[in-house]
């Protein structure tokens, strides 16, 4: 089951250009493409309404998305402008439509009620259009796997000593364990904020600042917005730098990631995400570096949760208990499980 009402991210807004892109979200086979005059992109069910080609078989054209099999060409709105060789347009020649909104890199699509589809529900990142302050390079994976495995790996970040030791994690597993952790439940989400006080800077910290020091207070601040949404902020600063009351200073380590899970079926789904350089702003190579070691943190986040899925797809969910670490995560779920419940009733 899936959260129709709501936005997901559908693409990288770049990823839409000339060609048609195919995707199917929450089940739903979807092509999306731009109008050639005004550049707006649309997204419509992938399925002609004459003999029920797949609409992204077609091409672009002057007048809208060209089915590839009879030449019915249909706005982004779904509606049929043309029929080659007929001049009247049936009213049922038609193809359905979803609401989809260009905002800070993403194309975000609503997969329920149109009604409901409120542009301000969408998620703020403003970093994205801040090359100069935060600049960022991005990436979507295809995973194997349910989306909420992976907003639950972002949820209990106990996993990096153990998953990410050379990279963005570091070898200490019990600086992550006795962290000190606030988590702050909302009525769509949770934000929680980690502090790994006088620690060992793992490897991509030293990499990125080599002379950040040998003992640094370390921070981890996410944020989730249901269903698919995670914001998150981490760095750190030279211990005895009063990290815990100014974190945005300069001279330590800094990153802003954004998460985005949108599911495919129920055993997939699409990780979109970027990360951007907090620390070396005007030096293009440690933002090349940053996304290099955060791709290899994030496919090993992907080869972990995908045979996570195997085994439960093997096993079921029976006899899995819950440890102290799972605060946010159990709180997540709740929510999630809070809003389907909600909206599944609004339907009936």
């Amino acid at each position: 089951m899936f959260i129709k009402d709501a936005w997901y991210i559908a693409a990288w807004a770049h990823e839409v250009k000339e060609q048609v892109l195919a995707r199917k979200i929450c089940n739903e086979s979807i092509v999306i493409f731009r109008d050639k005059a005004t550049q707006k992109a649309g997204a419509l069910r992938d399925r002609c309404c004459h003999r029920g080609t797949p609409l992204s078989y077609g091409q672009v054209v002057d007048a809208g998305l060209e089915c590839g099999y009879h030449g019915l060409v249909f706005n982004t709105a779904g509606t049929c402008v043309h029929i080659p060789g007929q001049a009247k347009i049936p009213s049922k020649a038609c193809v359905q439509s979803f609401p989809l909104v260009e905002k800070d890199e993403f194309l975000w699509i609503w997969m329920g009620d149109p009604e409901k589809a409120d542009v301000s529900k969408i998620v703020d990142y403003p970093y994205h259009n801040d090359y100069g302050k935060w600049p960022h390079k991005h990436e979507v994976y295809h995973v194997k796997a349910n989306s909420m495995l992976m907003v639950d790996n972002l949820m209990d970040l106990t996993h990096l000593a153990y998953v990410h030791k050379s990279t963005i994690g570091g070898s200490n597993a019990n600086a992550h364990i006795e962290a000190q952790m606030k988590v702050t439940p909302k009525d769509t989400g949770l934000h929680f904020i980690r502090w790994l006080l006088n620690s060992t800077p793992p490897p991509t910290y030293k990499k990125a600042v080599p002379d950040i020091g040998e003992r640094v207070d370390r921070w981890m601040e996410f944020e989730f917005v249901a269903p698919g949404s995670v914001i998150q902020w981490t760095g750190g600063l030279k211990t005895g730098l009063d990290a815990q009351n100014n974190r945005d200073q300069e001279g330590g380590f800094s990153l802003r990631i954004f998460h985005g899970l949108t599911p495919e079926t129920e055993n997939s789904c699409y990780y979109f995400w970027s990360a951007a350089n907090g620390y070396r702003q005007n030096d293009p190579q440690a933002t090349e570096d940053l996304f290099h070691e955060i791709t290899v943190a994030f496919s090993e986040d992907k080869g972990i949760v995908q045979a996570q899925q195997r085994m439960l797809d093997e096993t079921g969910t029976s006899g899995l208990v819950d440890i102290v670490s799972d605060q946010a995560r159990v709180h997540m779920r709740r929510t999630v499980t809070k809003l389907l419940a909600q909206e599944q009733q609004s339907a009936a």
